[in-house]
């Protein structure tokens, strides 16, 4: 018997991507993305230099990007319901 998979992410209904978390492990891993976001302004922009914040957040929103590839439905561009009735 296969089980079946339980994707963290969502593909949204239209566009591309990735909507709400659907489980306590996307929920956790996007808390823990926003809390190191917030945390990080005053420790880095305010203290150090805004060109490492930007460097930072554009290195946590790729960290954020790939597990939301590896633990996501697999992404393609959708058009809402009409993508299930061709099926």
């Amino acid at each position: 018997m296969s089980k079946l998979r339980k994707y963290w992410f969502p593909a949204k209904q239209y566009g591309w991507g990735w909507g709400f978390p659907a489980t306590w492990q996307g929920w956790a891993v996007l808390v823990g993305y926003l809390l190191l976001l917030v945390a990080g302004f005053p420790l880095i922009a305010l203290k150090v230099n805004v060109i490492f914040y930007v460097v930072y957040v554009d290195i946590l929103s790729t960290i954020l990007v790939i597990i939301c590839w590896c633990t996501g439905e697999p992404t393609r561009w959708r058009w809402g319901k009409r993508d299930d009735e061709h099926l």
